[in-house]
């Protein structure tokens, strides 16, 4: 069996941090090895224990979550640092990704998509929550994320209804409305999402919006605040 995946968690509210352990907890695959309530006691964790995960929040007593990050990269270039935070600006999210952070879960939806936002990050990919509006890709798309094996021949490999199911993904358009347009339960429209990443090798909803603005497919202007 895999050995488990350390993470650290830095919360500064003792429930919510209870609460994440209690998530964490339900996947075999992590062990929660530290807890720390503020910047200063996080950063001498980072360097004793240099877990594999850091879960951060953005608001912390002592500093910034997001200079945290900053800071925490400086010391353990390795870290594979998940932001927890009740903002979804896309200010903060942009900035979050600048500064070295690989995903994003806003705290409202951190019960559903926390382990699935570890499992991403722990394998290298990046993650950002389905509740953020997709208007914050246009703030990313200058990042320096892992480019995705685009070619034409791929496009073509979809079927049309993986085509026309995959631009309205990359619009934002949610996959209830998307049923609703093309008259197929939202169980099909994400069996579709799901043969379309597999196909074309992406791993997240920014990955898509990037094949699909790279292929003009959809107009940049889109993401316009």
């Amino acid at each position: 069996m895999a050995e488990k995946k350390s993470i650290l968690l830095i919360d500064d509210h003792p429930l919510f941090r209870e609460g994440l352990k209690s998530i964490i907890g339900r996947d075999g695959r992590f062990n929660v090895v530290g807890e720390a309530e503020n910047g200063r006691h996080a950063l001498k964790m980072v360097r004793n224990l240099k877990p594999d995960l850091i879960v951060v929040d953005i608001s912390l007593p002592d500093v910034n979550g997001i200079q945290l990050t900053r800071e925490i990269r400086k010391i353990f270039s390795e870290a594979k640092i998940l932001i927890v935070s009740m903002h979804s600006k896309i200010d903060y999210i942009a900035e979050a990704f600048q500064v070295g952070a690989m995903g994003y879960v806003v705290k409202e939806s951190a019960t559903e998509g926390l382990l699935q936002a570890l499992r991403s990050v722990a394998k290298g990919e990046y993650y950002l929550d389905s509740s953020v509006s997709p208007q914050v890709i246009r703030n990313l798309m200058k990042l320096p994320v892992k480019e995705a094996r685009i070619t034409d021949s791929d496009y073509g490999s979809l079927t049309v209804r993986e085509q026309e199911v995959m631009r309205m993904l990359a619009e934002g358009v949610p996959s209830k409305e998307i049923a609703d347009k093309l008259f197929i339960s939202p169980k099909t429209v994400e069996n579709h999402r799901a043969n379309i990443m597999k196909k074309l090798n992406l791993h997240s909803t920014m990955d898509l919006v990037r094949y699909a603005i790279k292929l003009g497919l959809i107009d940049v202007d889109l993401w316009k605040d």
